[in-house]
């Protein structure tokens, strides 16, 4: 049995304050940030080039490099938000989706679960980039991007893990 407090609710995530008996039976108190969750894609292009995007983003004061992705939408499955971040963000669709799981982005203290994808068989179309998003569509060699990743220059969390989820499904 749990105990939830409201602290915060805003347009997107809900902070609550919740009491909680763990599986030894002893009580904590711990904050969680809720999040209707995610989907991230990693976009396979016949050339074997994945998209990257170059994305401004405010809470870190600069630009980091990420796979398309974006929130669920009410009523909008993980696959649904994937597809619908591809064509507006990378500007491009794909027949073919499989799945590569599910991550954690903190497990700590956030409650979203981003879905990984990838997508082939791509075909252009066009973008449609929300206002408020400041994005630079990159399409880069898998094994450079990989090589980027493991440098440290690829730094966002989902993006690491469609990243090398892909390299693991591509050898099977």
């Amino acid at each position: 049995m749990s105990k939830e407090q409201v602290a915060f609710k805003g347009r997107i995530v809900k902070v609550t304050l919740d009491t909680v008996t763990l599986p030894n039976g002893k009580r904590a108190d711990i904050e969680v940030v809720h999040h209707p969750g995610g989907a991230a894609v990693v976009a396979l292009d016949a050339q074997q080039r994945v998209c990257l995007l170059r994305q401004y983003r405010p809470v870190f004061r600069d630009w980091i490099w990420e796979l398309p992705a974006g929130k669920l939408d009410p009523g909008e499955g993980p696959l649904a938000t994937a597809q619908r971040e591809l064509i507006e963000e990378a500007g491009v669709k794909a027949a073919r989706w499989t799945p590569l799981g599910g991550i954690m982005s903190s497990p700590g203290v956030f409650g979203e679960v981003v879905h990984l994808y990838l997508a082939q068989d791509l075909t252009a179309v066009s973008a449609d980039t929300e206002e408020h998003e400041l994005i630079e569509v990159h399409w880069v060699p898998l094994a450079e991007a990989i090589a980027r990743a493991s440098d440290g220059d690829v730094n966002d969390a989902k993006t690491l893990a469609g990243l090398f989820r892909v390299i693991g499904r591509l050898k099977q």
